[in-house]
């Protein structure tokens, strides 16, 4: 691939071309990444979303980084359904403290259909308030995601966490096609995709890539794609892997830029563990959408007050919704079948 065709529009990647971009040096690529970023993009804006746990805890899955899972001792409560009420509140919380977007998060494997009916009222109650709305409940239906979309829900979010070869060392009770079927019923439902994963688990290179690979190859890219890196939670059978070289993970934000170049690529998990300058280092990569308040679902996050003390550092000024519609692509970009 020539340099100039970088940040294309494709669905046909190969696994040697994403480890091949990968292994750009670092100075290339954060520059093609950047141009492409401003191509597609507000530069200097970053999109704001707060995330609440809105049931957590006891999730029969074994996902090896989750302190929800009831089969870990992390010391996580349990804690039930929330009250419509309550989310209400702090969907309010969130757009007075400047937040866009408000994703309510619950700890199923798949939701029953009572809690779902629950779930659509406080996605009809946080709409109303203007904030965009995304939900992770786990598995779903065809007939759950319409649900939700008729509900008003904007975005679902269904992260696929690594390559199809790695995915079965980190998780053995959900396949990776339960995943894909899932993403194919909340695309068939008109639903925005949220769909990326997880760095620093132990796996390779060639993993990140194929991880990529399988983002960027879906028939519609996603929307949103959340690059975490690994928050180790006490107790969680990765507590003590190898984190991932800070670098390594500016290279995947930043192929993840030129491989899906209208989607907002959101800096998520493992934030409060990062400088100031490596978080710069991913903004000048093409993030452009982070998790502001502070928690992220059971995990910590950086609070408000650092946030807006490193953005205005950085002259970044948080995203309004009008912005967050892309521009039309370049002229010179065609979109590949």
């Amino acid at each position: 691939m020539t340099p100039t065709a970088l940040g294309t529009v494709r669905h046909d990647w190969t696994l040697p071309e994403v480890e091949s971009l990968l292994g750009l040096p670092l100075m290339d690529l954060l520059f093609h990444a950047q141009r492409v970023h401003r191509e597609r993009h507000q530069p200097n804006t970053v999109q704001m979303s707060t995330l609440l746990s809105i049931k957590t805890g006891a999730c029969p899955e074994d996902c090896a980084y989750c302190p929800q899972s009831v089969r870990y001792d992390t010391g996580l409560e349990r804690e039930e359904l929330m009250e419509v009420a309550a989310v209400r509140e702090r969907a309010l919380q969130a757009r007075e403290a400047g937040a866009t977007r408000f994703c309510m998060g619950a700890a199923y494997r798949s939701p029953k259909a009572k809690d779902l009916r629950v779930i659509t009222q406080m996605v009809r109650e946080v709409s109303a308030l203007g904030l965009e709305t995304c939900a992770t409940l786990g598995m779903l239906t065809p007939e759950q995601a319409h649900e939700l979309k008729d509900a008003g829900l904007d975005y679902y979010n269904h992260n696929l966490d690594t390559s199809p070869q790695f995915y079965g060392q980190v998780i053995t009770t959900r396949t990776y096609r339960d995943r894909l079927d899932t993403l194919e019923a909340v695309r068939a439902a008109d639903l925005k995709v949220c769909c990326g994963g997880i760095l620093g688990m132990g796996e390779s290179a060639s993993d990140r890539a194929g991880l990529l690979m399988t983002l960027a190859n879906l028939p519609q890219h996603p929307e949103s794609v959340p690059i975490n890196q690994l928050v180790q939670v006490p107790g969680t059978p990765l507590e003590g892997t190898a984190p991932v070289d800070p670098l390594d993970f500016v290279r995947t934000i930043a192929a993840a830029r030129l491989m899906m170049p209208a989607a907002h690529v959101r800096l998520s998990a493992g934030r409060e563990a990062m400088s100031d300058e490596l978080q710069a280092l991913c903004f000048l990569a093409g993030a452009n959408s982070i998790f502001y308040g502070e928690r992220l679902l059971t995990t910590g996050n950086p609070d408000v007050e650092r946030d807006r003390r490193l953005l205005e550092r950085l002259g970044i000024r948080p995203e309004s919704v009008a912005e967050a519609i892309p521009p039309p692509a370049p002229r010179h970009e065609e979109t590949a079948a």
